[in-house]
Formats: C-alpha cells, sequence, structure tokens
C-alpha cells in the first residue's frame, strides 16, 4: 500500500471514530516552548531567527503545537481532533530522520479520562489494522504511578521532589538514588549546626519576626529539616522497592496481580494503585499488550498512559499517552484534560 493511501484510510478511522481536521502551526516561538514545556525541547528543536530577532523553530511535536493552537483559539470545551502533517526534530543518530511524517489525535477538555485513554489507543490501533499491518505489539505504561509509590513511601518530601522532577532522566535518576541509598546527600556538620541554631532560636520570642517571618515559623521548618535526614537502613530500603517497581513487566492482564504481589512483599498500604481501570480496559483491545512500569519516561510532559505500537520488525510505527499539565505550562490558567497519540508515517512498512 503506498503512503498515500495509508493516510488516506488513518483518516478515514480518524473521521468515522469523531475527531475533526485541526492544522497546527508549522513554525512556532521557540522561547515560549522552552520556558513553558521543559529544556528537554530545546535538543530536539530546529531553530532560526526571524527578521526581527525572534528564536523560531519548526514545529518538534505536533501536540505541542496542537494544544498551542487550541489555548489561541480560547477553547474551553472538549475537543477531538485529528492533524496530518510533519515534525522537525534533530538527533544525535545518524540513521533517525529530521522530517517525520505524522497523523494524530487528540482528546483536549474532556473529563472521562478512562473512556478517553481508551478511545484514543483504540482508534489508532484501528488506523493500523486498516493498513493491513499485521503483528503489531504494544507496551503501555503509567508515569502516575510512580507519584503514587514515591507518595506512600516514608522518606523526606525534598527526596520525594527530587525522585518525581527526575524520574525523566533515567541516568541521574539512578544518581540520585545511589546517593539516597548510601545517604551521602546528608552533611553531618550541617545536619548538627541546624541543631545549634534550632535550640537557640526556640529561647528567643516566638512572635518575633525575621525576613517577615516569624521566629515560630521559622523554628518548625527547622525542626522538620533536622529530622529530615534519614538512617541509612531505611533509605537503603526504600531504594530497593524503587529498583524493584522500576523493574515490573507483565502483561497487562496480569497488571493487577502483579503490583498486589508487590505491594504485600513490601509491606505497602493496600491502596497505592487501587484504581487502575483505565489500564484494564485497554486488554479489551489486545490482551497481549504488555505493561511496563519504567516505560515512558523519555518525554516529560506525559502525566498518565503512555504507549507506543511496534509492527513486526520491532520498529515504532505509533505512540501517545495522557499529558494533563502540557496546556497549563502552556499558558492555560489551569490543568487541562488531553491525551493523543501520533502514527508515524515513515516506519509504516510491513
Amino acid at each position: 500500500m503506498k503512503p498515500k493511501n495509508y493516510s488516506e484510510n488513518i483518516i478515514k478511522v480518524f473521521k468515522k471514530d469523531g475527531f475533526i481536521l485541526s492544522e497546527p502551526d508549522v513554525l512556532l516561538d521557540s522561547d515560549y516552548i522552552i520556558q513553558r514545556s521543559g529544556e528537554n525541547f530545546r535538543k530536539l528543536m530546529l531553530t532560526f531567527e526571524d527578521d526581527t530577532g525572534k528564536n523560531m523553530c519548526l514545529r518538534p511535536d505536533l501536540t505541542v503545537a496542537s494544544c498551542i493552537k487550541y489555548l489561541k483559539e480560547n477553547s474551553k470545551t472538549n475537543s477531538k481532533i485529528y492533524y496530518s502533517g510533519q515534525a522537525y526534530r534533530r538527533s544525535n543518530r545518524p540513521k533517525d530522520k529530521v522530517v517525520n511524517d505524522q497523523l494524530g489525535i487528540e482528546i483536549l477538555g474532556s473529563k472521562n479520562k478512562s473512556y478517553d485513554d481508551l478511545k484514543v489507543i483504540k482508534t489508532i490501533t484501528n488506523s493500523i489494522k486498516k493498513i493491513k499491518i499485521k503483528n503489531i505489539s504494544t507496551k503501555v505504561g503509567d508515569v502516575s504511578l510512580f507519584q503514587r509509590l514515591l507518595d506512600s513511601l516514608n522518606i523526606p518530601e525534598r527526596w520525594k521532589m527530587r525522585l518525581n522532577r527526575h524520574f525523566w532522566r533515567p541516568k541521574y535518576f539512578e544518581d540520585l538514588l545511589n546517593r539516597l541509598e548510601t545517604n551521602s546527600d546528608v552533611d553531618p556538620s550541617i545536619v548538627e549546626l541546624d541543631k545549634k541554631k534550632f535550640l537557640d532560636m526556640k529561647t528567643i520570642d516566638q512572635n518575633k519576626e525575621i525576613a517577615n517571618r516569624k521566629i515560630s515559623e521559622i523554628i518548625s521548618r527547622f525542626d522538620r529539616k533536622i529530622k529530615d535526614p534519614r538512617s541509612f537502613k531505611e533509605n537503603k530500603k526504600t531504594v530497593k522497592i524503587i529498583r524493584e517497581y522500576l523493574k515490573i513487566n507483565c502483561p497487562i492482564v496480569k497488571l493487577e496481580k502483579t503490583l498486589n504481589i508487590f505491594i504485600l512483599k513490601n509491606k505497602l498500604g493496600a491502596n497505592i494503585f487501587k484504581d487502575l481501570s483505565n489500564l484494564k480496559n485497554l486488554s479489551k483491545i489486545d490482551s497481549k499488550t504488555v505493561f511496563s512500569t519504567n516505560f515512558g519516561r523519555d518525554i516529560e510532559y506525559y502525566t498518565g498512559l503512555v504507549f507506543e505500537i511496534y509492527n513486526s520488525s520491532n520498529k515504532e510505527i505509533a505512540r501517545g499517552g495522557r499529558y494533563d499539565s502540557l496546556l497549563k505550562s502552556l499558558g492555560s490558567k489551569r490543568n487541562i484534560s488531553a491525551v493523543g497519540a501520533a502514527i508515524n508515517l515513515n516506519n509504516l512498512k510491513r
């Protein structure tokens, strides 16, 4: 089947499922994207200066471009859109293409998250079947589950924030785990100095203010900071749990059972992963779908479901996921529910 026929048949499925054509801008303000969506995009961008000296780029991602258009149009309703176009990305790998032809869909502003997740992956899967690509395989993850795990662990808040913030940088994340495991992040002399300041300030009038903060507030913070360092034994146990969690890889139909075994083994709260309906629904599409807790860590804006579909040669032909915080980072005053996916036309070979 020729590429043109691929596109025509895929678009027929998109339209049948209620998606309406949207055409996001090709040229975008690169500084705007970097400031609002993170430095990860900088290494992907093909940038240049326009006649006024403004930094511009060819869109590196059609999802981001679609969200920017959605905000420009001040849309406040549920939008089901599809797009057909090119994304332009730099790569350090010589085999990677700079120009990627894509067909994608997005559901923006809907409140029915579980249904929308299923709708997107089902529409993409049906599109691939429509063009007679056989023997496909699907891998899924859910990056929000890691946040739930962190919330359940008895570790300092600063460490929870660090691990969550750098979950998208696997190499640095592993360095953080090593530091947490060996307690090398804590300087004993600083802890002792904090204790001395804490005791000195307890003798001062608690209502007195320093830098617009009451002494009582400062003491409360010092108290938390002093108690913050955990024992080596606790840290080592915590790191072991995190590493074990990130090794979970199983068929989607066995996910709930696998997570329950993990919870019982590590004596964690029974309700950590209490609602898995959005993931269990995916087994309705293909029970052979594989779930991995370590999957989906390469794009920072994902907030929940992440998935990729591969052909028989194990080449990625589609990917997508949920990104409920992206629109806010791009300028919305609130988080807006969003999920989408794109098919890479360059890789559609049987």
